[in-house]
């Protein structure tokens, strides 16, 4: 059995960036304020869905399986089913492949599928030795055992380093994220003013999307409990420069690398729901879709270059349903990185890479960069991790029904050497 599945809906915060201490959001929050906003403009009860699918990598203390936790503040139902995912970036796409396989295959009517992120709520991390000394401290028994524990203490037990540092490197190749961009970066060919342009391009188009009011209705205005309303992707630098992106130092490999803070993307909170539905939830509800999920794929590669996932995953998609590059009218592929981007680009052009690597007898072709992220991405609006999965698949279904497309990719790179795409087709 295989049913049509369709994006009927969906909507997101702003996303708001980080600026060293907590944001005025949980990841729940983040949830609820999306949610709330679209559940009210929906023709049916929240208490409809069957299930609730979210991605959350930073999941906070307070907020354990944030799904459940956010269905209910949403007024799902007690009897409401939520559970979260995490596959690091690809967690809020995770989340709507989940959804669509259950809704495909016919044991689900509508589900409610999202990614939400709060970066700035990052734990502090002691390292094991510090651990280990706040464990003795809290076994001594009497002052001298006391007295013997603080005489151990060292100054650095109390420098915890932010949990999201270490989240960003691999375990296996212990480079983070920045530095396997850059390995892409010598292995492509791509230079600093390569990167530096695109970043800025990302800001230009973004900035356009905001001023000519191309994101209303997709980014619902959230209100923190001081009362103050966040309207938009605050991130965005509509002022940005080719010249000025220059002056920044590289970040991760100093003096020559190509990667710094104005061509990485930003560390943001934000979330975004979708709304998926079979063809005979769309009938009851009288619903109209907005896109129709045709497939997803998923692939795996070695960590250093996890910045190619997009790739990776792609090309396959691409290939089982006979797509040349020109097939696809819009493509959206997260701006983790400058240099990642173009790299991907590059490959896809690169015959010897196409042959050797991805099967095709010449290279893929070129991806006209009037079709790639139209609207900007994660380097001017902001990367939540569990989130951006999901609102590139939001913001494809919503171009192309602007712009009049057939047809869009969104894929992803995933850390630890991973990527996802998905295929949409307008409704």
């Amino acid at each position: 059995m295989s049913r049509p599945v369709y994006i009927v809906d969906g909507a997101r915060t702003p996303f708001l960036k980080a600026r060293g201490r907590p944001g005025p959001f949980t990841p729940v929050d983040l949830a609820v304020q999306a949610g709330r906003p679209l559940l009210l403009r929906q023709p049916f009860e929240p208490t409809a869905f069957d299930l609730v699918i979210l991605g959350c990598v930073n999941v906070i203390q307070d907020e354990m399986n944030p799904a459940r936790v956010a269905a209910i503040r949403l007024g799902m139902g007690e009897n409401q089913v939520a559970f979260t995912v995490q596959i690091n970036c690809g967690s809020g796409m995770q989340s709507i492949d989940t959804a669509y396989r259950y809704i495909r295959e016919g044991s689900h009517e509508m589900i409610l599928a999202g990614g939400t992120e709060a970066l700035s709520h990052a734990p502090l991390v002691y390292n094991r030795d510090a651990t280990e000394w706040f464990g003795e401290m809290a076994r001594a028994r009497g002052p001298l055992d006391k007295a013997k524990a603080i005489a151990d203490v060292r100054p650095e037990f109390f420098s915890p380093v932010i949990g999201l540092e270490r989240g960003l490197t691999d375990p296996i190749t212990a480079l983070n994220m920045g530095q396997t961009a850059e390995v892409l970066a010598h292995r492509f060919g791509i230079d600093r003013k390569m990167a530096d342009t695109y970043a800025d391009e990302s800001h230009h188009r973004l900035a356009a999307a905001q001023e000519e009011g191309r994101l209303r209705g997709e980014v619902l205005p959230v209100f923190d409990r001081d009362g103050n309303v966040h309207e938009v992707d605050d991130g965005v630098r509509p002022n940005s420069s080719i010249d000025k992106l220059a002056k920044l130092d590289p970040a991760f490999e100093k003096p020559f690398g190509k990667v710094t803070p104005g061509n990485s993307s930003q560390i943001t909170d934000g979330a975004s729901w979708v709304i998926l539905a079979s063809e005979t939830a769309v009938e009851a509800h009288g619903l109209t879709p907005l896109a129709r999920i045709v497939d997803t794929q998923w692939a795996a590669l070695d960590p250093r270059i996890m910045g190619l996932g997009p790739v990776l995953s792609s090309t396959p998609l691409a290939q089982r349903h006979g797509l040349s590059v020109d097939d696809v009218d819009l493509w959206e592929i997260n701006e983790a990185f400058a240099a990642q981007v173009l790299a991907c680009l590059a490959a896809w052009q690169d015959d010897s890479f196409c042959r050797d690597i991805l099967g095709y007898d010449t290279a893929f072709g070129r991806i006209d960069r009037g079709r790639l992220n139209v609207d900007g991405g994660a380097i001017s609006l902001g990367h939540p991790v569990g989130t951006s999965g999901n609102r590139i698949v939001l913001h494809l279904a919503n171009a192309l029904k602007a712009r009049g497309g057939r047809r869009g990719i969104a894929t992803e790179c995933i850390g630890g050497g991973l990527g996802g795409a998905m295929l949409l087709e307008a409704a």
